[in-house]
């Protein structure tokens, strides 16, 4: 029974060892490098435009105050108008002032009557003098009042005149066209009585104004590039947007800059002009500028997705010759439109890694596939 048992053992182990033999053995295979999409850097025109806070002035305000004084009769207008110049806005009580041109024209007359009667008195009196019936002196006392009887209708004809003024000054005319605002005085009211009373207020609005201010670099920037006459570049134009606007869409041209520059803050004032057709604009509005400054002629840019920050800075993946992953530290500009200027560190050979970053390694192998690239506009901005 041992002797059986011993048997069976040995052909167990026999047969187990005849599998083992039959077994291949297990060799390690590397995956295959991962795949990297890659495009070379592109070649554009950038406008650099930098950003500026402002505020919308009026090109015109004008405030309409009570000249003479009186209870004011008449309103002519409905509060937020527009109004056009020399239209009738107000009327003070001119009864008043009627009666008193009519009072100055009444002194004229009189005095025009005393002057005739001067001036007869006058004649005779020189002719007695040639009768030798009256004195010398007689004959100049008589010129004397003759030639104050003239002044008097100098004076006369100047009092109708400011009577006239004031007159008219009872009709409160617009003196630009524009928007005017509310009344600040009713009906009945006494105005002018010991201060020319604030009526209302009108501003143009068509154009507008937008004043901001300037860095002394930007400035100087822009100065140079005026001066040197570079096309597209110092050009007068700036584009405006409010604080609802997410880009901006009113463009316009700068028609003043001041003439110095401010030691304490180091900016200068500038000021663009709008067209305000639908007076959308108003006088005080918070204002996003934007102004451009210069043009870079055949920038290189490259997508936005395919760039880097570690500790060091922005940096770029690019696949070598033999597809080999390299580091590149590159210096950067501005963003344009989902793409970035690079300033430095890369050329136009370059194969920059624009999708699967995350694949890709510095110094390992990858499997590059290049990217279809659309044309590119010619130009394109950048901000500051």
């Amino acid at each position: 029974m041992i002797r059986t048992n011993k048997v069976c053992l040995g052909l167990l182990l026999a047969a187990l060892s005849l599998t083992t033999g039959c077994r291949e053995k297990n060799t390690f295979v590397a995956p295959p490098p991962p795949a990297v999409t890659v495009a070379f850097p592109q070649r554009k025109d950038i406008t650099h435009y930098a950003q500026y806070s402002g505020q919308t002035h009026a090109v015109e305000s004008v405030e309409i105050r009570a000249r003479v004084e009186g209870y004011l009769e008449k309103i002519h207008f409905n509060d937020a108008d527009f109004v056009k110049q020399g239209q009738l806005l107000f009327t003070i009580d001119p009864k008043p002032y009627q009666a008193r041109l009519d009072e100055a024209r009444a002194n004229l007359a009189t005095r025009q009557a005393e002057l005739r009667l001067a001036e007869a008195t006058l004649k005779r009196k020189q002719s007695a003098f040639e009768d030798q019936a009256v004195s010398e002196v007689e004959v100049i006392e008589a010129q004397a009042l003759r030639d104050q009887a003239a002044a008097a209708i100098d004076a006369a004809r100047a009092a109708i005149e400011t009577a006239r003024l004031d007159l008219s000054y009872t009709q409160v005319r617009s003196a630009i066209s524009g928007r005017i605002g509310r009344r600040f005085v009713d009906v009945g009211n006494l105005v002018g009585a010991t201060e020319k009373t604030l009526l209302a207020t009108i501003v143009n609005i068509s154009p507008v104004y937008v004043y901001f201010n300037v860095n002394e670099r930007d400035f100087l920037e822009f100065e140079k590039c005026r001066r040197l006459n570079v096309p597209g570049n110092g050009s007068s134009a700036v584009f405006l947007g409010l604080s609802s606007d997410k880009d901006f869409p009113f463009q316009g041209k700068v028609d003043f800059t001041d003439n110095r520059v401010d030691p304490e803050t180091g900016t200068i004032l500038m000021r663009g002009v709008f067209d305000n057709p639908e007076g959308c604009l108003l006088p005080g509005l918070f204002a996003r500028v934007r102004m451009p400054i210069r043009i870079e002629k055949m920038a290189m840019v490259v997508p936005e997705a395919a760039l880097g920050i570690d500790q060091q800075g922005h940096f770029l993946l690019a696949v070598s010759d033999n597809n080999t992953v390299e580091y590149k530290p590159v210096q950067v500009g501005p963003e344009i439109d989902g793409m970035r200027v690079i300033d430095s560190g890369i050329s136009d050979k370059d194969r920059i890694v624009v999708k699967g970053l995350q694949r890709a390694r510095p110094g390992g192998q990858v499997s590059p596939e290049e990217e279809t690239q659309a044309p590119v506009d010619s130009q394109s901005t950048a901000r500051e």
